[in-house]
C-alpha cells in the first residue's frame, strides 16, 4: 500500500484504487525504438490523449510520476463530489419541516461513514483510469519522473523514449501561501483533506474561490464550524456580484462564518489547536480552529521536466506556452489541460486533449479558441457560466441586451423551495447571438447545457425559443427569457400591422 498521503487511510477501498491507479508490483516496459506519441501525466488531458491516439493504431507511451486519474478521480471532482452529496443529505435532513415532514434535527452525521462512502466511490470510479483501460488501449504505461533530454527525447526511471510528437499534460497543484508559521502549524489541501476520518470540529478555509466555497459549505452540513477567509468583498470572485451574492447570503444563513477583505498574517499552534491571525480594513484578531484548509488557486506543474532542454518556453505561474493550437515553442511538442490553460477544469482538459491529439498526430488545424467551455461552483446554488460576461463583451466593444429572470417567477422553482437564483442571458445587441450566460440554481450545472449547445451549434434566441420545456422543470427559465426576445423584436411597425390585423379579422 503507497503511504501517499493522498491515498490514506490504509484500507479496502484504498487499496482497491492503488491496484487500479498504481499498482505497487508494476514494473516499467522496454521502450520502443520510437514513439508516434509520448504523453507526459495522466490525468483527464494525458488519458485521453494517449488512449486516443492508441486506439488509432499510434505507437504511444504515457508517462505519471503519481497516480493514474490525476487530480479529477484522486484528489478534486470525484472524492468533491461524493463528499457534496453527504452534505446534501445532511442539510435536507435537518430542513425537512420546511416540507411539512418531521424529522430528528440536527441530522447525526457518521463523518467516518462519509469518508468511507468517498473512498467506496472513488475506488469504482478508478478502474475508468486504471492501468487494464490504459492497456487495453495500446499504450505502453511509464511510471516515473520525466524529464527532457533534448527536442526528441526523454527519460523516465534511466530509460531513454525517443518520439516523434509529445504531448505535456502534467497538471497543477495547490498553491502554498506564503503565510508566516502555516506549514509548520500544517495544513490541508484539497490533496489530503478527502484523507480525513475523523470530523474537524472547526475548521478554517483560507480562499472563497470554488474549492475554498464548495468544501466550506459541505464541512458545515456535515457539522464543522467553518470559518472562511477571503481577500476580496464577495466570495466567488469570478462571478457576477449578483451571482456571488446569493451563494454568500446561503452560506450566512447556514452560519458559516465570513471574512471578506481579510489578510491571514501569521499562524501559529499551541496545545492541538491552530491560531489564525487576521487583519481586516476595520481592525485585526485572531481565530482559533482545529484544522485548516487551503484553496486559493493552482500553479501548473512545470518543475524537473527539464523543458529548456526540449526548447519549450514556460513560465512558473502561467505554465508552458503554447499558440491557438495547443502547440508549444518546439513545434513538436504540444500542451493540455491545467499545465497551459487559465481555465483549469476536467472537461476542458478533455477538450483540449482531443485538439492537441489532432494537431499533433493528423496535422489538423483545431484551435484552443474555437472551444465554448462552460464551469459550475458546486455550491447550493450551483453557479453555472458559459461565455462572456457583460463586462467582458463591453471591453472587447460589443454591446449586449441582457435578459435576465428570477426563479421566483418559475414555478418549479417555487414548489421545491428553491427559488434563490436566476437565469440570466446576454445577447448581441441588434440580433440573437447568444454570448454568454449565467445560471444560479439547484441545477445549474445542468441547465447551463442547453445554452452551451446553443452557442456551440449557433442556435439564436429566436429558435431557441422553439424548443418545449415539459412541466414544471426549471429550465423553463430559459423559454421564459426567449419569450422576453421574441417581444422586442415587435417594433412600432409590427405591433401597428399586428392591431390593423386583429381589427380587420375581428
Amino acid at each position: 500500500m503507497s503511504q501517499d498521503p493522498m491515498v490514506q487511510p490504509d484500507d479496502i477501498h484504498n487499496r482497491t484504487l492503488i491496484s487500479n491507479v498504481r499498482p505497487p508490483s508494476w514494473e516499467n516496459p522496454q521502450p520502443a525504438r520510437r514513439y508516434n506519441l509520448v504523453v507526459i501525466g495522466a490525468g483527464t488531458a494525458g488519458i485521453v490523449a494517449a488512449t486516443g491516439a492508441g486506439v488509432l493504431g499510434a505507437k504511444v507511451a504515457i508517462i505519471e510520476r503519481s497516480l493514474l486519474g490525476g487530480d479529477c478521480l484522486n484528489t478534486g471532482c470525484v472524492p468533491s463530489k461524493s463528499l457534496i452529496r453527504s452534505a446534501h443529505a445532511a442539510h435536507a435532513a435537518n430542513t425537512a419541516s420546511r416540507f411539512g415532514v418531521q424529522a430528528l434535527a440536527p441530522a447525526e452525521v457518521d463523518f467516518a461513514a462519509v469518508m468511507e462512502r468517498l473512498r467506496k466511490l472513488r475506488a469504482a470510479i478508478s478502474r475508468h483510469n486504471s492501468v487494464r483501460h490504459v492497456q487495453a488501449s495500446n499504450v505502453d504505461l511509464f511510471f516515473g519522473e520525466a524529464r527532457f533530454l533534448g527536442p526528441e527525447r526523454l527519460e523516465v526511471d534511466g530509460q531513454a523514449l525517443r518520439f516523434k510528437k509529445a504531448v505535456i499534460a502534467t497538471g497543477s497543484r495547490p498553491v502554498r501561501p506564503a503565510i508566516p508559521g502555516l506549514e509548520e502549524a500544517g495544513f490541508l489541501t484539497n490533496e489530503t483533506v478527502f484523507s480525513l476520518t475523523e470530523r474537524p470540529a472547526r475548521l478554517a478555509v483560507i480562499g472563497g474561490g470554488p474549492v475554498g466555497c464548495e468544501l466550506a459549505q459541505a464541512f458545515q452540513r456535515l457539522g464543522s464550524q467553518v470559518v472562511l477567509f477571503h481577500d476580496s468583498g464577495h466570495i466567488l470572485t469570478r462571478e457576477d456580484r449578483d451571482a456571488a451574492d446569493i451563494v454568500q447570503q446561503a452560506f450566512l444563513r447556514e452560519n458559516i462564518r465570513l471574512f471578506l477583505n481579510a489578510k491571514v498574517t501569521e499562524v501559529s499552534r499551541q496545545n492541538g489547536k491552530k491560531f489564525l491571525v487576521y487583519e481586516q480594513p476595520g481592525g485585526s484578531g485572531e481565530v482559533e480552529v482545529d484544522e485548516i484548509l487551503v484553496g486559493v488557486g493552482r500553479l501548473p506543474n512545470v518543475e524537473r521536466l527539464n523543458l529548456e532542454a526540449a526548447g519549450v518556453r514556460y513560465d512558473a505561474r502561467g505554465g508552458v506556452e503554447v499558440n491557438n493550437y495547443l502547440q508549444t515553442t518546439n513545434p513538436n511538442i504540444y500542451a493540455a489541460g491545467d499545465v497551459c490553460m487559465a481555465g483549469k477544469f476536467t472537461h476542458a482538459a478533455d477538450a483540449a486533449a482531443r485538439i492537441a491529439l489532432q494537431n499533433a498526430l493528423f496535422r489538423g488545424h483545431g484551435k484552443q479558441s474555437t472551444l465554448t467551455i462552460p464551469w459550475c461552483t458546486f455550491t447550493d446554488p450551483e453557479v453555472a457560466h458559459v461565455g462572456m460576461y457583460e463586462y467582458e463583451a463591453r471591453q472587447e466593444g460589443i454591446e449586449v441586451t441582457t435578459f435576465k429572470i428570477d426563479l421566483g417567477e418559475i414555478d418549479r422553482a417555487v414548489v421545491d423551495s428553491a427559488d434563490a437564483g436566476f437565469v440570466k442571458i446576454h445577447v448581441k445587441k441588434g440580433g440573437d447571438r447568444i454570448l454568454g450566460a449565467t445560471v444560479v440554481s439547484r441545477n445549474a450545472g445542468e441547465m447551463i447545457n442547453e445554452l452551451t449547445l446553443a452557442m456551440v451549434a449557433k442556435i439564436g434566441m429566436k429558435k431557441l425559443n422553439k424548443v418545449i420545456h415539459p412541466y414544471p422543470v426549471q429550465a423553463e427559465a430559459i423559454r421564459r427569457l426567449t419569450d422576453e426576445y421574441q417581444l422586442t423584436r415587435l417594433t412600432p411597425l409590427p405591433k401597428a400591422l399586428l392591431r390593423l390585423w386583429l381589427r380587420i379579422t375581428r
